[in-house]
């Protein structure tokens, strides 16, 4: 094809179970099916196969201590001593950019979240300044900005007030710039005086049903649970915007003696006996790795204590693709699906939402929190969805988010019908499956990269 690129693209990981690591492998796909050549280029590369730029890694320690220093606190540094840090990771890391563009002859930037989010500031400025030194053109891949963080920032000195606005994103005609939302669209243009078009994520859902097969069909075993367990879900990452919390206040109301009892007389929807010994299991595959300091997953694990709920992390069991770790068998995400009888998703905020789909895919009940995006992108789009509502109520004295009990109540009766009707569960997950075929297909995504990747 006369359009036909050698495209780098660059995140500071690729290959894991993160939202944006497995977008980037969607858009891989396609690129590579546009007749395109792809380049992975990461600080981590997980299971995948790529060229490793190990100074780009947003978990190193200077690099976590810079964005802590650009973004919250001036703490390790005074302003000079700042712009003189950021200046020296800037160069390091440009250095291996440009060594790697060269020796792949890479002629276009694919930019994944590194010009809007800067986990690892000095990232940004590093490929900036090499893509305009080469004279390349990008396309930047833009999921989270660096002000929709839930925690708060602040820009804390005139060295990371220039940072912003020169590299989060960069202002360069040579530059088309894509987002995963509407609002963040509306945002970037009002901020940042930059036009972007939306491209939604999607899914591949013409690929194999992920199924009990012979490598996974012992995994509850594996981790404890029994055959007449029910599985909550949470496939998510362990962070606090990720509104775990409400998962467990819904797990709570799900183990409310009159809904067990329910569950027991009826059975589940698949045939298996509910008894007086089953549990209900509120899993977390996900990993903590970006809880800093591990102060919400202890929150949550007190939470779940304090209201006898079963919560089980399977993190070190799970990762992006099936592997043998020190003897023990790791297990893909997908596999995780296939031993789930609900999906939990209340997050409060999202770029988009991978699990959404990924949920949809499996063809399992959703249960969601109706954060703005939802709102906003999706909810017109016709799902049925178990929904704790779009109002926070309040938050706890440990800082985590409730909802009104009566959500969690009625959420809980609807669970109990699609756990134990066949009929109404099939008829859900079906209807919900061919609406997210219609509108975020990978051949949906196709239609979005042609143009953007067309001189």
């Amino acid at each position: 094809m006369a359009n036909k690129k050698n495209i780098g693209i660059f995140h500071y990981q690729v290959g894991g179970t993160d939202g944006v690591s497995l977008e980037i492998e969607k858009w891989k796909l396609i690129l590579e099916e546009m007749g395109h050549t792809v380049h992975l280029i990461g600080g981590d590369l997980g299971t995948a196969r790529g060229i490793l730029v190990k100074e780009m890694f947003h978990h190193l320690p200077e690099s976590k201590r810079l964005n802590q220093n650009t973004f919250f606190r001036l703490s390790d540094f005074d302003a000079p001593g700042y712009r003189e840090e950021l200046d020296r990771m800037t160069e390091a890391i440009a250095a291996r950019f440009r060594e790697v563009i060269r020796e792949n002859e890479i002629d276009l930037i694919l930019a994944e979240n590194v010009w809007c989010v800067a986990a690892n500031p000095a990232v940004a400025p590093a490929l900036e300044i090499i893509r305009r030194e080469l004279n390349l053109p990008a396309v930047a891949h833009n999921h989270d900005f660096y002000w929709e963080r839930r925690e708060g920032f602040s820009l804390t000195c005139a060295g990371a007030v220039e940072l912003a606005d020169k590299y989060l994103p960069p202002h360069d005609p040579a530059i088309k710039h894509s987002v995963i939302n509407s609002l963040a669209q509306v945002e970037l243009l009002e901020r940042k005086g930059i036009n972007s078009v939306v491209v939604p994520n999607v899914f591949d859902f013409a690929a194999p049903a992920w199924e009990k097969d012979a490598y996974n069909s012992d995994l509850r075993t594996e981790i404890g649970l029994t055959e007449n367990d029910l599985v909550l879900l949470q496939a998510t990452r362990i962070v606090s915007r990720k509104g775990i919390e409400l998962a467990i206040d819904f797990a709570k109301a799900l183990n409310k003696p009159e809904r067990l009892k329910t569950l027991q007389e009826k059975g589940l929807y698949d045939g298996r006996k509910f008894t007086e010994e089953s549990r209900v299991v509120l899993i977390l595959a996900g990993y903590a790795r970006d809880d800093v300091g591990g102060g919400y997953k202890d929150l949550l694990t007190k939470k779940a204590e304090n209201g006898n709920v079963d919560l089980l992390y399977i993190e070190d069991r799970v990762d992006a693709d099936r592997s043998t770790r020190e003897d023990q068998k790791i297990y893909s995400l997908w596999d995780t699906y296939t031993m789930a009888d609900l999906v939990t998703y209340p997050s409060l905020w999202e770029g988009w939402g991978n699990q959404f789909l990924e949920a949809v895919k499996a063809k399992l009940p959703l249960l969601i929190f109706e954060y703005p995006v939802y709102i906003k992108d999706i909810k017109d789009k016709g799902f049925q969805v178990i929904s704790l509502g779009d109002k926070i109520r309040d938050y706890d004295e440990d800082g985590l988010a409730r909802v009104e009990i009566s959500q969690i109540e009625e959420a809980a009766d609807q669970a109990v019908i699609l756990l134990t009707d066949a009929g109404q569960r099939d008829q859900v997950v079906e209807h919900n499956f061919n609406v997210a075929l219609q509108h975020y297909s990978m051949e949906a995504l196709k239609g979005y990269l042609e143009p953007l990747f067309t001189e």
